[in-house]
């Protein structure tokens, strides 16, 4: 029996490396070239790439990703990259036929300051987090794109899966670029290695986050190609529990072996209150996350330390 030829996007990216190393990607034959091979922005290159290879499915992981920094910095950046990355591939892919297509949402999409679990439903029925804007509206635009090409033929079956916040291997750790948790490994990394007696906080460290262990979205995403006809058209993927960004410094203080304390600069920005995804229709699918957050980040502790040899 042929393998099912899956077209990867951003297969050098954190999600599509985890993919990419998940144990049961095997099954499947996967194409992910990088951006220097295939340049999403270039809507000519994609229809030229998809005649050539024909994959019976695409799932669309690329995108310009970056915290809280980068997002202030450059939004639009955020907003046209993702926009044009996102529109070309799910269009290119539906003028060539593929007829199955798993894009990758961003909880960004959701209204902001619920309090609430986020369900499905709730996409634009609210103001989006200012600071990220930009990409918000790039990964909603691609959304809706998905869900109206399905409307318009349902022989076109083009689902959205939107991942929590992830962390996990193949993270950026730079300052510059990084999420929450890769951000705090490095500080509290540098903490450590200084003697440094406090580590600094953005804001009280009050703020709820639910980070998901990246190889789990691997896992979500592996069960998604095997059993995709039973893949709701949008589906959340998280925990479905969230802890607060002071737990978050204290694990990775457990885990790293730094026993200093911490401070908090109440100057800084620091996003959403709370963001956390219903799991309902994800539990009900059959899929939970299996990493607990001290498994998953002294895994990611483990590669962080390991890339700085």
């Amino acid at each position: 029996m042929n393998k099912i030829r899956v077209l990867l996007t951003g297969g050098g990216g954190m999600v599509g490396l985890n993919l990419l190393e998940h144990p049961g990607i095997g099954e499947f034959e996967v194409l992910a070239p990088r951006s220097s091979e295939l340049d999403l922005r270039d809507f000519a290159a994609i229809q030229n790439y998809l005649t050539k290879h024909t994959p019976d499915m695409v799932i669309h992981a690329a995108g310009k990703v970056g915290g809280i920094q980068a997002n202030i910095r450059e939004p639009v950046g955020f907003l046209l990259e993702n926009l044009d990355m996102g529109r070309n591939i799910v269009w290119a892919a539906r003028q060539a036929g593929v007829k199955r297509l798993i894009n990758l949402g961003s909880s960004c999409m959701y209204p902001r300051n619920h309090s609430e679990p986020l369900g499905e439903e709730m996409v634009l029925k609210g103001e989006l987090e200012p600071t990220n804007e930009g990409y918000a509206l790039a990964k909603v635009v691609t959304a809706r794109l998905c869900e109206y090409i399905t409307r318009e033929d349902a022989g076109y079956q083009y689902k959205t899966l939107i991942p929590c916040n992830l962390y996990g291997r193949h993270d950026k750790f730079d300052p510059a670029h990084s999420h929450l948790i890769p951000a705090i490994i490095h500080k509290v990394n540098l903490a450590k290695s200084t003697g440094q007696s406090l580590v600094e906080i953005w804001g009280d460290g009050t703020a709820r986050r639910e980070f998901m262990f990246a190889g789990d979205l691997a896992d979500a995403l592996v069960r998604s190609i095997r059993e995709f006809d039973s893949l709701p058209m949008l589906m959340n993927v998280g925990l479905g529990h969230d802890h607060t960004i002071n737990e978050y410094y204290q694990v990775v203080a457990e885990v790293l072996g730094y026993d200093g304390g911490f401070t908090h600069d109440l100057s800084k920005p620091v996003g959403m209150a709370r963001k956390l995804v219903n799991t309902e229709r994800q539990l009900a699918w059959g899929w939970s996350a299996q990493h607990s957050l001290p498994k998953g980040v002294e895994k990611t502790c483990k590669y962080f330390m390991e890339s700085l040899q």
